[in-house]
């Protein structure tokens, strides 16, 4: 039988960051590692028919 935290592992919690006027949200280290991203990386966020969509920065 599989354990809780396998089960979970894409439940994420919302958090408030501080100042609170923004929220942000965790990601898996492997979905981080597939696409290549790094630490303060731009990206895009786009709110589409009730999903968010999170794509790199492009200049």
């Amino acid at each position: 039988m599989p354990t809780q935290k396998s089960q979970n592992h894409n439940i994420r919690k919302l958090s408030k960051v501080a100042g609170g006027n923004s929220f942000s949200i965790t990601l898996p280290i492997e979905y981080v590692r597939k696409l290549k991203w790094k630490e303060k990386q731009k990206l895009i966020v786009e709110l589409k028919a009730r999903h968010l969509i999170i794509k790199d920065w492009k200049p």
